[in-house]
Order: structure tokens, then C-alpha cells, then sequence
């Protein structure tokens, strides 16, 4: 063997050492991201939204701060899964909260629960991305060493009655059904306040209590009442839009201020467009579910705006007295929550005008 082919073989031996070593330098870091949605690319807004924000991280670092996304509750629950992220992430840096699991960890969420807080998905869309729930939202991290990143719609966002008993045109039409809801005291609320009696049940036992008659009917995202065939056991469905159901995107505090602050800057920068990239797929999907709802049930009713107001007006006062005098909120954080979207609600039309329609 010759003098020169013993160097040549010393660094043929030497390879797997250096591509072991490039592949840890490769990740650094490391994100695990735990989700009840399933990992579906078309039938919901989420699970892409969150491909999309691995894609750009991964590319934007280089490799070497590894996005995994565990769909389909394979980490366990959404308390299991906050849990784990408020310990200090370690096994687990990432959860998507929706409001009942986010109340968990940061009692004030539950102000988000108010009934009939949005007109329109854009109204929704500039509160939950706007600087006043930013703010609001910086609380997680005290109250659970969990920074919030973002809000997806969670179904797309607005709910619709479905029952067994006549289809809701007026709030009258309530009067007397008696309608499952999830085990939320403020849904409980907003359902005496307008004349129905709630049935808090958990998801597992939604159908049998349809089948059974142990409750009238319920409301869900027109996506979730048609991929879990309530048309089977409901007959009349409406779109009132409510509750406007949303999930809270968030990251251990501790795990993310290990990142060097380039890293930060792109986690949060990807993160956003993500948001934004899930709005538009969710309003997409929302709007697909309801046409395939007036196909299913056997009738179907949008609640005309003047309508829903006349609900919201019957319906706030309870929530309101329920959030401040039974659950604790403060009273002036629940002012300015209103304050804000009400501010939302008449800036946005005449600024969209100014900008498009003169």
C-alpha cells in the first residue's frame, strides 16, 4: 500500500464521523408542535398552515432549527399537550389551544367566549392579529411561561344551530329546545339567556344525545356538522354565528428564549404569514361546509343581520353578568375587549372605502 493511499483511506474512514457531525450541527434545535386537527392537507385550515410555517423555518435556518408536527392528538390532549409545553419544553415546544384548553392556562381567555362578538370574518381576523389582543395575549406568558404566536379559526370560526324540533329564524324559535353544548358555563349562559335550556356534554356523547332526544340539538362549525354527519341526526340547521370558536397557537416561553434571537425573529415572522395563510383556507372550507349543510339537512337558514342583533342584545347582558359577578373577570377588561371590536367594527368599512371605493 502506498504512502498516498493511506491518507486517502483516512479520510474515506473519517466520513460517517463528519456527516454526523454536520447532521447535529444541521439541528440544533428542535420544534415539536402537538395538534388535535389531523395531519390533512384539504379538509381542514390548520394542519397546512402549519406545514407551511416548518417549510419556511427550516429553510430560513438552514436546517438547523427542526420543525415536527404531531397531529391527530397523538401527544395526548390539549391540556395534556399545554401541559407539557409550560413545563419548559422540552419533550414538547409547541400547542394549539383551543378556548376551553387556553382558559386553562389563562383564566382571562374566557372574555373571548362573549356571544355574537364578530359580524364578519374580517372583523375577526383584524381583532385576534391587532396590537390590542397582542397585548392581551403577553399574559401567557406570566400566567403559563407560554408566548402566544398566533389565533387560527377553529372550524372556521362561526357556529350554526343544528335541531331536530323547527328551523331557527328568530330568537323565539329557541324558546324551549333544549341544545348540547360543550361544558363551557358561558355557553350555558348565552343558551337560557335566549329561551333554550343546555345539556353540557362532552364531544363523545354528542350523537347518542341527539339519537336519544336527551338534547334538541347543538351548534358547531358547518364544517364539523357535516364531516360528523349531524344531518343523520338533526334535521334543521342555521347559521348565527354566535360563537365565534378560535385556537390560541402557543410556544413555551423558557424553550423559545434558548433560540438565538435571528431564530426568534424567523419563528415569529413565519408563524404570522402561517395565520394568515389558515384565514383564508378556513373562510374557503367554512363557506364549502355550509353549501354542503343546505344540501344535507333537510332545511337551511342564514340568521339575517338585523336578526342577530336583536339576539345579541338579549344575549350579552347574561354573558356579561356570568363573565364579571360568576367566573371573576374584571369588569373593565371586558369594556375594552367590547370597546375594541366595536372600534373594529366601524373603522374597517369606511377605511376599506376610503382605500377602494372613491
Amino acid at each position: 500500500m502506498s504512502a498516498q493511499t493511506l491518507p486517502r483511506m483516512a479520510a474515506i474512514a473519517a466520513l460517517p464521523l463528519a456527516i454526523a457531525s454536520t447532521q447535529v450541527q444541521a439541528q440544533s434545535y428542535e420544534m415539536a408542535i402537538a395538534t388535535l386537527i389531523p395531519e390533512n392537507l384539504t379538509n381542514n385550515s390548520i394542519y397546512p398552515a402549519l406545514v407551511h410555517f416548518k417549510e419556511q423555518v427550516e429553510t430560513q435556518t438552514g436546517g438547523d432549527l427542526a420543525v415536527t408536527i404531531f397531529g391527530g392528538g397523538q401527544m395526548g390532549s390539549e391540556v395534556e399537550t399545554g401541559s407539557q409545553v409550560q413545563a419548559g419544553g422540552r419533550a414538547l415546544q409547541s400547542s394549539i389551544l383551543t378556548s376551553g384548553a387556553m382558559s386553562s392556562f389563562y383564566p382571562d381567555y374566557q372574555v373571548v367566549t362573549t356571544p355574537f362578538l364578530f359580524d364578519n370574518w374580517r372583523q375577526a381576523w383584524a381583532f385576534f392579529d391587532g396590537e390590542w389582543f397582542a397585548d392581551f395575549m403577553s399574559g401567557t406568558i406570566e400566567a403559563a411561561d407560554m408566548r402566544y404566536l398566533g389565533t387560527f379559526d377553529d372550524g372556521g370560526g362561526f357556529v350554526a344551530f343544528t335541531n331536530n324540533e323547527r328551523l331557527i329564524k328568530t330568537v323565539d324559535d329557541l324558546e324551549g329546545l333544549n341544545i348540547r353544548t360543550e361544558e363551557n358555563p358561558a355557553h350555558v349562559a348565552t343558551m337560557k339567556a335566549l329561551g333554550a335550556s343546555a345539556t353540557p356534554l362532552p364531544w363523545g356523547e354528542l350523537i347518542t344525545a341527539l339519537e336519544t332526544g336527551l338534547a334538541d340539538g347543538q351548534f358547531n362549525a358547518p364544517v364539523i356538522n357535516t364531516t360528523y354527519g349531524l344531518d343523520e341526526v338533526t334535521d334543521y340547521t342555521t347559521l348565527t354565528g354566535h360563537v365565534y370558536n378560535s385556537a390560541s397557537w402557543v410556544v413555551s416561553e423558557s424553550w423559545f428564549q434558548e433560540l438565538p434571537e435571528d431564530y426568534r425573529r424567523i419563528v415569529v415572522d413565519a408563524a404570522r404569514e402561517s395565520v394568515a395563510l389558515s384565514h383564508g383556507a378556513s373562510a374557503m372550507l367554512a363557506t364549502a361546509s355550509w353549501q354542503k349543510s343546505c344540501e344535507l339537512f333537510e332545511e337551511c337558514y342564514i340568521m339575517p343581520t338585523d336578526e342577530r342583533q336583536r339576539m345579541a342584545e338579549i344575549a350579552r347582558p347574561a354573558w356579561k353578568a356570568w363573565i364579571v359577578e360568576d367566573f371573576g373577570a374584571d369588569a373593565e377588561l371586558v369594556e375594552d375587549l367590547l370597546a375594541e371590536v366595536q372600534s373594529l367594527r366601524e373603522s374597517l368599512p369606511d377605511e376599506a372605502y376610503q382605500r377602494y371605493g372613491r
